[in-house]
């Protein structure tokens, strides 16, 4: 079995988590890859889904540390993201597709690997990644999240597609990658 993260990780400052988790593992069923891309997300941060409080489309954010929260982005696209303290999350952007490829190419309809899980919604298609996801364990089960192996070189940037706290430096990436859904600033670094 592997390592798993324990209760302690989740329990620090979202940004600090959103940095840590590239380079861990994240499946479904066996299908999945590398964290290379993440945004955070605070109570206290006006992009939050949290900001305004708990509903019953955030209330898995309001749950236990470690488990999924899963919503439709404009009544469309699947986002998934790690829970955090109460009200924070981190969201998963991209993955670097490592197993089950066959599967995610057919489930997006396409075969340009770098493009299979190179955004939070195209990550959720190739996973199949779903609303019926939303509050579960990420380490038990199907639906998996392990550590990183190693550490990895970390770049920042400003977050993607908000309209509030829009210059918050609050976006990760495994520097270099291929498969983050944008390129980031040059001067961007650990």
């Amino acid at each position: 079995m592997s390592a798993a993260f324990d209760d302690a990780f989740f329990d620090r400052p979202v940004p600090e988590v959103a940095r840590d988790l590239i380079g861990a593992a994240l499946s479904l069923d066996g299908v999945g890859g590398t964290i290379v891309e993440t945004e955070a997300y605070d109570r206290d941060d006006p992009a939050s889904h949290s900001y305004s409080g708990q509903t019953m489309r955030n209330a898995a954010m309001f749950g236990p540390a470690g488990h999924a929260y899963v919503y439709r982005s404009y009544g469309l696209h699947w986002c998934f993201n790690i829970v955090c303290r109460p009200g924070s999350a981190v969201l998963v952007r991209a993955l670097e597709p490592v197993s089950g490829i066959p599967a995610m190419i057919r489930r997006r309809g396409m075969e340009d690997v770098r493009s299979l899980c190179s955004g939070p919604g195209k990550l959720c298609q190739a996973l199949a990644i779903g609303g019926e996801h939303n509050g579960l364990p990420l380490a038990h089960g199907s639906l998996r999240l392990e550590p990183p192996d190693r550490s990895h070189a970390v770049v920042t940037g400003t977050r993607i597609g908000i309209s509030k706290a829009r210059d918050q430096d609050w976006r990760f990436g495994l520097a270099g990658s291929k498969f983050v859904s944008r390129a980031f600033p040059k001067t961007s670094g650990r």
